[in-house]
């Protein structure tokens, strides 16, 4: 029965997330999540009590694992640059040329200091926000902010370079910090 409510659901869930995650693997994580709350709901006392409406059930119940995913990965997602230069030996790799990881070696040697090793902490490093917090000094919710400015300065600094490559430009600008 499990097997058939899995099936069943899981493929309705997986057309919803498809257009909302970029990975198979966030999709995944979504609907486990989700089949694992409803079933503690199914199997709990009071169970449903209206089992006509245990598809909205399950949609309701992926919407708020969906919500939740994305409030949670919203401060610690890597900006999609820092992420293709921090990919692995695998099949990624192929895809991102060695221009692309010298571009974006490039621009985070250009911002200043503190933002650099900030990025590379938590996104290269895959340093604990605890031992973040404690090597910059500051409590989580100021190095949510941190955060959130160092990777806005690299975006904009990458799309900027991005810019001047475009453009046909091949002195790029040299972009300094005050």
């Amino acid at each position: 029965m499990e097997a058939h409510f899995t099936t069943y659901f899981g493929q309705l869930m997986l057309i919803k997330l498809r257009h909302r995650l970029r990975s198979r693997h966030a999709i995944d994580d979504v609907r486990q999540e989700t089949f694992l709350r409803v079933f503690r709901i199914l199997r709990s006392e009071p169970g449903v009590r209206q089992p006509e409406k245990l598809g909205a059930l399950v949609n309701s119940v992926c919407n708020n694992v969906f919500l939740e995913t994305c409030r949670t990965r919203r401060h610690e997602e890597l900006p999609d640059e820092l992420r293709e230069a921090a990919a692995s030996d695998d099949a990624l790799d192929g895809l991102i040329t060695e221009e692309q990881r010298r571009e974006v070696q490039r621009v985070l040697d250009e911002l200043p200091e503190r933002d650099r090793r900030l990025l590379r902490a938590v996104f290269l490093d895959e340093a604990s926000r605890e031992e973040v917090c404690a090597e910059f000094q500051v409590d989580r919710d100021y190095l949510r902010v941190l955060l959130h400015r160092a990777k806005e300065s690299f975006r904009a600094r990458f799309r900027q370079s991005e810019g001047s490559i475009r453009q046909g430009s091949t002195a790029r600008p040299l972009l300094r910090s005050s």
